[in-house]
């Protein structure tokens, strides 16, 4: 008869035995849910103990009818902290966005209102004296009316366009042309108080000839606005190399005479084009590597327990030495696994290769399969079809099942399952069959990862950046300048070159200089 304390340790064995079983099933279900729990923010996998379910969320690779799981519009405390952030920095962006926005319709409504009203005072001031406006005076009617309305819809073209982004400061040519174009109507109107309002000039034609010159003066400086806002940046002046902190990807650019600030709105418009989205479940493996590497070196004190925390007094000294004679112990072991640590990575990559390479046979196939199953009627045919003709969504729907558990598998060993939810999923599928594509077609946008604006607004929608420079955001760039763009997950290091000076020289060739003669050798065939 077993003691008590054996049958508890054979209970606890068999335990142990069926939890291995367990794991040994799911290995690969487990390390992808907690991968998509690292980045989806969905509760953590429940424990393998015998006959427990794990939990699987976006789990549309086995169940199509509908995503198993937490819902994906589920909020953990920390998007809600991120929320209530982003909701007071935009309250300070919208206020400062709508009180620049007013101070430009005020100013439009004075400068549009003045030419108007140099004409308009005199008939309503002292109509009794103005002298009669003659066939020359009415023509310039005409003309004070046409140009307001070119400058009307150029105002409107270069100024009232929807803002691209917030930046830190204002934009200085923008300013300096607000403040001269003030300065320039109050000129103006010290000017007609002066010389017209207080002597009440009776010469009306030389007071349309007054406001004629205003609108002449209005269209000169919005010419200049056009030099300086969208001319003067059109030359490129600097190569930007762009590099992202967390997996190098890089990028070049060549920009013109920008500021600070305009140049990094520029590499962030083209960022979210040209650059593959940011995947953070690509660099787990190297972390996790180095890891395990760590964690499988221990440092034993064979002379005694060494205490927790030294105490004062002379043998602070002791404890620190041996402390750092246990450190120098980690590293030189650290270095001597890092010897053979080069043939588990090279193995590790080869497997993973091979995986990939599998799963995206099995995906080919399966897509294949599923777009055999349907096809275009014609107008003459559909006529005579039955009544189970489907739409493109319809369509969708039935055939995805067929190919969702080779597409679901697919992108987990790729890591691009938090990047597709099975709604885009079949959302791309029915635009695929709308517009008539082939199966690889429908695959590109999986087979490889594309820029971010391609996927769903929820990776690059408010997207809060912050800029980092040392020089001035308003300075204009320099050879040599280096400012970061900060975002939660990642930065950007942005660094300047100057595009050199080239000097080109000619050289004349003579068209009948070319001549050639045939040398003939022993061996030539010829």
């Amino acid at each position: 008869m077993h003691s008590p304390t054996v049958m508890e340790a054979e209970d606890e064995v068999l335990q142990v035995l069926e939890v291995c079983e367990a794991i040994e099933e799911v290995k690969e279900l487990i390390v992808t849910n907690l991968e998509e729990d690292c980045h989806t923010n969905s509760p953590p996998v429940e424990s393998s103990a015998p006959g427990s379910k794990l939990s699987q969320d976006d789990n549309w690779g086995e169940t199509t009818t509908a995503v198993t799981g937490t819902s994906e519009h589920s909020l953990s405390q920390e998007d809600i902290v991120r929320i209530t952030k982003d909701l007071e920095d935009s309250v300070g962006l919208d206020c400062r966005r709508y009180f620049t926005l007013t101070l430009a319709v005020i100013l439009g409504l004075l400068v549009f209102l003045t030419p108007l009203a140099f004409l308009v005072l005199p008939h309503l001031l002292w109509p009794e004296k103005l002298q009669s406006c003659g066939t020359a005076c009415e023509g310039l009617f005409i003309s004070v009316a046409f140009k307001l309305l070119i400058l009307l819809l150029a105002v409107w073209a270069l100024f009232f366009r929807p803002p691209r982004a917030g930046l830190p400061r204002v934009f200085v040519f923008r300013a300096l042309l607000a403040v001269l174009v003030l300065l320039f109507v109050v000129s103006y109107w010290l000017f007609y108080g002066v010389r017209i309002l207080d002597s009440q000039d009776e010469n009306y034609q030389g007071i349309v000839q007054y406001a004629v010159s205003l609108v002449d003066a209005l269209l000169f400086i919005h010419y200049l606005a056009i030099v300086l806002l969208e001319l003067r940046q059109l030359q490129p002046c600097f190569s930007v190399c762009v590099t992202r902190s967390t997996d190098g990807e890089i990028r070049h650019y060549n920009l013109g005479q920008l500021s600070i600030q305009r140049a990094a709105l520029a590499i962030l418009e083209h960022y979210y084009c040209d650059f593959p989205v940011h995947n953070p479940a690509l660099l787990s493996a190297s972390k996790s590597r180095a890891a395990k590497h760590l964690a499988g070196l221990k440092v034993y004190n064979v002379d005694g327990e060494f205490p927790a925390a030294p105490a004062e007094g002379p043998g602070n000294n002791a404890a620190a030495g041996l402390a750092h004679s246990q450190s120098r112990a980690m590293i030189a072991a650290a270095a001597r696994r890092r010897d053979t640590s080069h043939n588990e990575l090279y193995y590790e990559e080869a497997e993973h290769e091979r995986r990939v390479r599998k799963r995206k046979a099995r995906l080919v196939v399966a897509v294949e399969e599923a777009f055999t199953h349907i096809k275009r009627l014609q107008e003459e045919e559909q006529k005579k079809a039955p009544g189970d003709v489907m739409d493109p969504r319809e369509a969708a729907q039935a055939i995805f099942p067929s190919m969702a558990r080779a597409l679901q598998k697919y992108l987990r060993t790729t890591k691009q399952q938090h990047c597709h939810s099975m709604e885009s999923i079949q959302q791309h599928l029915a635009f695929c069959i709308t517009n008539n594509m082939t199966p690889k077609a429908f695959l590109e946008s999986y087979l490889a990862p594309g820029p971010t604006l391609q996927y769903s607004r929820d990776h690059w929608l408010a997207r809060q950046w912050t800029l980092i420079s040392e020089a001035s955001v308003t300075s204009g760039l320099k050879d040599g300048s280096i400012f970061l763009l900060k975002c939660v997950d990642f930065s950007l290091v942005v660094t300047t070159k100057k595009i050199p000076y080239i000097q080109m020289s000619e050289e004349y060739i003579d068209p009948k200089s070319h001549k050639f003669v045939l040398r003939l050798q022993s061996e030539t065939s010829v």
